[in-house]
């Protein structure tokens, strides 16, 4: 017995059945890039509040610290924004956590967030 044509359409089941599994990695490879983005942004930011916060005079530290650290971030992301600590005497300090979102900015959060950590110190005011 001859069977001509046995193969025909394999290509195509075998895709259908892959296509789930695709989808699933480049969904799982896009929230990889937002957590890290969320890293990044949280780093910026505390970095960003502790560059205002030495500049600033102790009294207006806090505010000169949050306002910078919160500037960049835009609105999905700073909606999830917290800013736990700002300021400090000598040494200051900013920590700065932001949501990680799940797959959109915006659209849902995961109940995770990220803290990015600086410290400079403080500037000589003459």
């Amino acid at each position: 017995m001859l069977r001509t044509g046995g193969d025909r359409g394999q290509v195509s089941v075998e895709l259908l059945g892959m296509t789930p599994l695709i989808v699933l990695t480049l969904v799982l490879m896009w929230q990889a890039v937002l957590v890290g983005y969320a890293f990044t942004l949280a780093g910026n930011a505390a970095d960003e509040g502790v560059r205002a916060g030495t500049a600033a005079p102790p009294g207006a530290r806090q505010g000169a610290c949050r306002q910078a650290a919160l500037k960049d971030l835009t609105g999905a992301w700073r909606s999830g924004a917290r800013v736990r600590q700002c300021g400090g005497t000598g040494w200051v300090t900013a920590e700065i956590g932001v949501k990680v979102p799940a797959l959109f900015p915006g659209l849902i959060d995961f109940p995770v967030t990220v803290w990015g950590h600086a410290g400079a110190v403080e500037e000589v005011k003459r």
